[in-house]
């Protein structure tokens, strides 16, 4: 931040640009709690009770992709942000920026899917706003913000204090569906025509974690911006542990794999809409493997790593397929166009 006096599109990526922006420039402003605390959604005292609450925007480009649309995803976005926070997500409200000349047949085309990924997840759309601004680009486009409010689950106790030396990492299924997917469609990438988004609502797979497992589920998050590679980063120092993942135990899709190598892109880097990320104690981990492996979108779930002994400079490290060690850096900046 100290070299930039003007917001850049990487500050947006969901890496340590990102990271800086909200320590140093938000936080301060607005009075807000310290950085090294701050969830996906913040737990609330109302009445004699308490509510998780979440909010988060989205500008993805093209509007509508394989397996989604802006819709579907801001949905599905903050649905996940409660519930890896330990939530049973309740109700959203959804506010709308349209740009001139936007077809209503594609704004009732997302907001229909929004509406029908709500409805799946049993999620309420209850509130809301529209503002119409000037056309900013070509073509116009939607921003949509949503927040949720959720009950917290019983038996869940989630923070990254409770991460411990052994607990084992597991993964929900494969990297970097999503982006790809959006990027291919992008730029009109043939050869990933059969690349599907992976956006879809997560909170069967933490409601079911949680029941079985209860505080032995450490810590949650979905691997969004900045993919797992910021996810663990983040986790590494917010803990203060060493965490050591396997490159041949993370679950891969073959095509999203083979766009990824044809771009030169790193598919740790690269952002997930319907992924889990979960620390587990070690003698609960086959066992979530197999919860998590009985829902139809975390059927290739694993076991990825372990975290590790604390340090005064905490490192993400992959075991590769080579037998080598690669550390695992928090992006920078944005890789990737925006996707989310």
């Amino acid at each position: 931040m100290n070299q930039s006096k003007k917001i850049l599109l990487a500050h947006g990526g969901g890496g340590q640009l990102t990271a800086e922006l909200v320590a140093e420039v938000i936080l301060p402003a607005i009075g807000g709690q310290d950085v090294s605390s701050l969830n996906d959604a913040a737990t609330v005292a109302v009445g004699g009770g308490q509510v998780v609450f979440t909010t988060d925007s989205y500008v993805v480009e093209p509007l509508e992709f394989p397996g989604g649309d802006i819709g579907k995803l801001s949905v599905c976005g903050t649905i996940n942000d409660l519930a890896v926070s330990g939530a049973k997500p309740i109700a959203l409200s959804m506010a709308l920026i349209l740009e001139e000349g936007l077809e209503i047949s594609l704004l009732r085309r997302i907001l229909t899917s929004a509406g029908q990924a709500a409805k799946d997840a049993g999620v309420t759309i209850v509130t809301g706003d529209t503002k119409v601004i000037e056309r900013g680009k070509d073509q116009p486009g939607v921003t949509i913000n949503t927040a949720g409010v959720g009950a917290p689950l019983t038996g869940a106790d989630l923070g990254f204090g409770r991460v411990e030396e052994g607990n084992a990492v597991i993964l929900s299924g494969p990297l970097g569906q999503h982006g790809l997917a959006v990027m291919a469609r992008r730029e009109g990438l043939g050869v990933a025509a059969s690349l599907q988004s992976d956006c879809a609502s997560i909170h069967h797979l933490t409601a079911a974690l949680i029941e079985s497992l209860g505080r032995k589920v450490k810590w949650m998050r979905d691997p969004t911006r900045g993919g797992l590679a910021a996810t663990l980063a983040e986790l590494s120092a917010a803990t203060g542990r060493n965490i050591e993942i396997r490159e041949a135990d993370i679950p891969l899709d073959p095509t999203a794999h083979a766009v990824a190598e044809m771009l030169g892109l790193d598919l740790l880097n690269v952002a997930n809409e319907g992924k889990l990320v979960a620390v587990i104690a070690a003698d609960a981990a086959e066992k979530a493997v197999e919860i998590l492996a009985d829902h139809e979108i975390a059927r290739s779930s694993a076991v990825i790593g372990t975290v590790g002994q604390g340090d005064d400079v905490p490192l993400v490290e992959m075991l590769t397929h080579a037998g080598g060690r690669r550390i695992v850096q928090m992006p920078y900046g944005q890789d990737l166009p925006r996707i989310c």
